[in-house]
């Protein structure tokens, strides 16, 4: 086994601990000198408060599972280990989640299914929220459309290029109103992103990066092109977009922004190339693929790549911060791989039933990550495997289910 390293792995821990985040938040509002009732005066709103939700004092993770062939679509409770049947949602290709929302992705449109469960990070504090799981209605896009989100709005971008704006707060509601059109097209999905919308656009067959205020209106942008751009995700450091010689990492700091590139170490071709990222919500640690053996590890605290050799793989993802790197492989185990060294620490028994995927793909099983656990589907053995990834790859608990979980999405992280 080989590994390309020039990464130092960075172990940091934040777990928020009730009382830790009530003393965080009651500073948040106000000190000795502030004039403003305590929080816990029953006539203030407390902090954090949301209408029609339950604040937790911990991470509310649920499993969003669908059956394309059936449409059969449910909603796993992981505190509970409920199931909620919610509406069919037949013949979806993709499915993908902003933390709290579902989108189902078919031909015909985007079906919209609420988690009911998600978490808001202030930095130093987390609340986590549930509330009740609800389907919300369709996107007017096609297969093909990417969609991206935070806490204030969501941008659907069709295969054309063309992108809609929708106010998160109506899809709370439970209502589906587009809040605009962006002039122009587009190169891949419009990410919301401090405030602002970043995406790509062609410039006379360059793929220019550009930014734009919540209405659409171009503002001042760093001077960054990206070849071939495909993939992004969203980090404590800045927004991640992958480009043919590696990543462009673009941050925002007193609204002013700039890029940086993150370049491969030597030439990388293009089947190798890291187009998909997995991560740990909000980790700067990220996983992609790199050709059918191995899988990238981008670390972009230290601006650095890695490349893993693995088995063939299926899916892969981090928790990051230490902790190993998770591989689906073609053998239907999950194994573990100490991402400094490049060996492997650990391995599941079988978990896929039936014939094993030969390689990833938009129907491939997953591995779902969050602060404490890893999730798998087994769509033929109708189940789904919960992974103490901490404890050696244990097998803490599998989940049986009256439908084949062949599209998975964790929500509530």
């Amino acid at each position: 086994m080989t590994v390309r390293r020039n990464v130092t792995p960075r172990v940091a821990a934040a777990l928020a601990l009730t009382g830790l985040l009530a003393t965080s938040c009651s500073a948040g509002q106000g000190g000795d000198n502030d004039p403003r009732p305590a929080a816990s005066s029953p006539s203030v709103t407390p902090h954090g408060y949301v209408e029609g939700a339950r604040e937790a004092a911990e991470q509310q993770s649920r499993l969003l599972l669908n059956d394309p062939v059936s449409g059969d679509t449910r909603v796993l409770d992981l505190i509970t280990g409920e199931a909620h049947r919610t509406a069919r949602v037949a013949d979806a290709v993709r499915l993908d989640t902003d933390g709290r929302f579902g989108h189902l992705h078919t031909a015909d449109g985007t079906h919209v299914l609420d988690g009911g469960a998600w978490m808001v990070d202030h930095g130093d504090h987390i609340h986590y929220y549930s509330a009740a799981i609800r389907d919300v209605g369709e996107f007017p896009a096609s297969g093909g459309a990417r969609v991206r989100g935070d806490a204030a709005v969501t941008v659907v971008t069709g295969a054309d290029g063309r992108a809609v704006r929708y106010d998160r707060a109506d899809l709370e509601k439970g209502e589906i109103t587009a809040a605009g059109t962006l002039p122009g097209t587009y190169t891949g999905p419009v990410v919301p992103y401090e405030e602002h919308l970043l995406a790509f656009a062609d410039e006379g067959g360059t793929e220019r990066l550009v930014v734009l205020d919540r209405e659409g209106r171009r503002v001042t942008a760093p001077d960054a092109e990206c070849e071939a751009p495909r993939g992004d995700a969203v980090t404590r450091r800045g927004l991640v977009l992958g480009c043919a010689d590696g990543a462009l990492l673009v941050h925002a700091e007193g609204g002013a922004f700039t890029a940086e590139r993150i370049p491969y170490d030597g030439a990388v071709p293009e089947r190798e190339r890291a187009t998909a990222f997995r991560q740990r919500p909000g980790s700067d640690t990220l996983t992609a693929p790199a050709g059918a053996d191995a899988v990238w590890v981008l670390d972009v605290t230290e601006k650095t790549w890695t490349r893993v050799e693995t088995g063939p793989v299926v899916a892969a993802n981090t928790a990051g911060e230490g902790s190993p790197l998770l591989v689906l492989e073609a053998d239907g185990a999950l194994h573990g791989y100490d991402i400094a060294t490049g060996e492997r620490t650990a391995r599941t028994k079988t978990l896929l039933t039936g014939e094993k995927p030969a390689a990833s793909g938009a129907a491939a099983p997953v591995v779902e990550v969050d602060r404490s656990r890893a999730y798998v589907n087994d769509p033929e053995g109708k189940r789904v495997f919960e992974i103490d990834y901490n404890d050696g790859l244990r097998v803490a608990r599998s989940f049986d289910l009256d439908i084949e979980p062949v599209l998975m999405a964790e929500t509530g992280r």
